[in-house]
């Protein structure tokens, strides 16, 4: 278990008698982020490139380049369609490639990654080692899929492989690694040395991704002024970073207590930025704050949007929470869980399995999954909170006690709507 959560959990513990917490965020550091400026999805550089692809046409960089643009265009607005026209570029530039290939294949897994299309990842990234260019990045990116596919030996090997402690791309991973097996003062340590070497290289994307994964993992510690700041600090370089609003949005709803503000600058965010999920959050604050009318307005907006076909499997896993929490469909949510074990057979999607085989009345099932393929292969709160609550139905009061006393401890980054489930463990 997380060493570090017992500690936590008795400061909150604390805290909570004595109905007292710090206020981190204040609107006077943010309020200049948040006008909403569509972000512009075109350029003279664009149009260039875009122009010199026609039906027959076998030219390699024009297909790369607008790739790549349509790839920061989806990151910037979080619009599917983007991803998608991404992937039908580098398709062709991946069919073509004479020269580059193995980077073509590369891109072309990380799309897949985006789309949650794991399977066909670790394809493209087996391939591209194959080819032997650049090998270093395919071993970057073979860690990447088989951390996200649960393939947990597999990535520990491809790291090994690429060690070196003043490389950036190995710094991050190895924080995700650390992360991973529950040691979040050895994953802050590398993240902070990577952001070191981000800023000495003075590149603005690592920069900017440095900023805002080190705000999340201080977010974890319960350092959260330290995260407040670092996606400030963001947001100075990116005004429109959509995901670092929604880390102080998410420290004013769950610390700061301030629904209303939250709201008020995820409504900025979502007027310019598409993500489904955003939604899901502003209900969630809705449904805090009790009111039921902003709450289904989000739902439904959500609902809306994921029924496009082009995300794919990319909100099985929302989808799945809703299935079980909210529209009480166990045998979709069922059907669900299955599938997402069937493209990424992780501790994640074993635990949705489970706490749906719970749901529908078959618990010894969910325990055998649980012991199976959870009990001590992830450390992430909303997983355990799921095992505790398998547990708790067979009676096992000593480590359902073991678990809630770590997810106290987690009731920040679990959420406040989480608290009172938590005390019915």
């Amino acid at each position: 278990m997380k060493p570090y959560i017992p500690i936590l959990a008795l400061f909150l513990i604390f805290s909570c008698k004595n109905g007292e917490h710090d206020i981190v965020a204040h609107a006077d550091d943010y309020n200049k982020f948040l006008t909403a400026v569509p972000t512009k999805t075109t350029s003279k550089y664009f149009e260039l490139w875009n122009g010199k692809i026609r039906p027959d046409s076998m030219q390699l960089t024009s297909f790369g380049i607008v790739g790549g643009e349509y790839s920061r265009y989806f990151k910037e607005t979080g619009d599917i369609t983007y991803l998608k026209k991404a992937e039908q570029s580098l398709t062709k530039a991946v069919e073509i490639a004479s020269i580059g290939r193995a980077g073509y294949r590369r891109s072309l897994a990380r799309n897949y990654i985006s789309q949650h299309r794991f399977k066909e990842a670790l394809v493209m990234a087996t391939e591209a080692r194959k080819l032997g260019a650049d090998p270093k990045e395919s071993q970057f990116l073979l860690f990447d899929v088989h951390m996200e596919l649960g393939n947990y030996g597999l990535a520990e090997k491809y790291l090994d492989s690429t060690k070196n402690l003043k490389d950036f791309g190995y710094l991050i991973r190895l924080a995700k690694w650390n992360d991973y097996k529950g040691d979040l003062d050895a994953t802050i340590t590398f993240m902070e040395k990577a952001k070191t070497i981000a800023l000495e290289s003075k590149n603005e994307a690592l920069t900017l991704w440095s900023l805002t994964n080190l705000a999340d993992y201080y977010g974890h510690a319960g350092r959260l002024k330290d995260s407040y700041e670092h996606y400030l600090n963001a947001l100075e370089i990116d005004p429109k970073n959509a995901y670092a609003k929604k880390g102080i949005a998410w420290i004013i709803f769950s610390n700061d207590k301030n629904p209303e503000e939250a709201l008020r600058i995820l409504d900025s965010v979502t007027m310019t930025y598409n993500a489904p999920d955003y939604y899901l959050l502003k209900a969630e604050i809705a449904d805090y704050m009790g009111n039921d009318l902003v709450r289904l307005k989000n739902l439904n907006e959500y609902f809306q949007r994921v029924e496009n076909p082009s995300y794919g499997g990319m909100y099985n896993l929302y989808n799945l929470g809703l299935y079980i929490d909210e529209t009480k469909e166990y045998e979709k949510a069922l059907k669900l869980a299955k599938q997402e074990v069937q493209n990424r057979p992780s501790p994640e999607s074993y635990s949705w399995l489970a706490y749906t085989h719970l749901k529908i009345g078959e618990k010894d099932r969910a325990k055998e999954l649980m012991d199976a393929y959870v009990v001590n292969k992830t450390y992430e709160p909303a997983l355990l909170y799921h095992v505790a609550a398998v547990y708790k139905a067979h009676h096992d009061v000593q480590k359902v006690q073991e678990i809630k006393n770590e997810l106290i401890g987690a009731i920040y980054e679990l959420g406040p709507l989480m608290e009172k489930q938590i005390q019915d463990l």
